[in-house]
């Protein structure tokens, strides 16, 4: 414990006492640090909110790229499987365009097969777009020679 000396208006020390938790300075006042303040606070929160809405964000972004993954996936599987059908089928294709649905993973997709002419008359280019509705999601193409 401190003992403080208590000053007169004369400037001398006129008696000591000593210092309690209990004893407020002149005024009665005490001004306790306890606690943030209410700008603190609401900066505090700021704060933790921009954190959040980033770590939405990224979420979302890590999201979107796994649906596109997964839908490069199956259009991929389709568009191999159309180019192995025409592989497989041991003849040439008719010059033109072919358009069948692909069912994978529960999804119907469209794939379009455009064969075209080359300069050399015993290939042929075999192009598969895989399509989900409107939107090219894949395009594959392959040559085709006579067996």
């Amino acid at each position: 414990m401190r003992l403080l000396g208590v000053v007169s208006r004369h400037g001398g020390e006129k008696s000591t006492s000593k210092h309690t938790q209990d004893s407020r300075p002149p005024g009665g006042r005490t001004h306790s640090m306890r606690g943030f303040t209410l700008v603190e606070v609401l900066v505090a929160l700021g704060i933790v909110a921009v954190a959040l809405a980033a770590g939405v964000r990224a979420t979302a972004s890590l999201t979107r790229n796994a649906e596109r993954q997964s839908d490069l996936l199956l259009a991929h599987l389709c568009a191999e499987n159309a180019l192995v059908n025409v592989r497989l089928s041991r003849q040439m294709p008719a010059v033109g365009d072919n358009t069948t649905t692909c069912e994978q993973a529960g999804r119907n997709l469209a794939v379009s097969l455009s064969v075209q002419a080359t300069p050399n008359p015993n290939f042929l280019r075999v192009e598969a777009q895989v399509l989900d509705g409107e939107a090219r999601l894949l395009s594959l193409s392959t040559v085709v020679g006579r067996y």
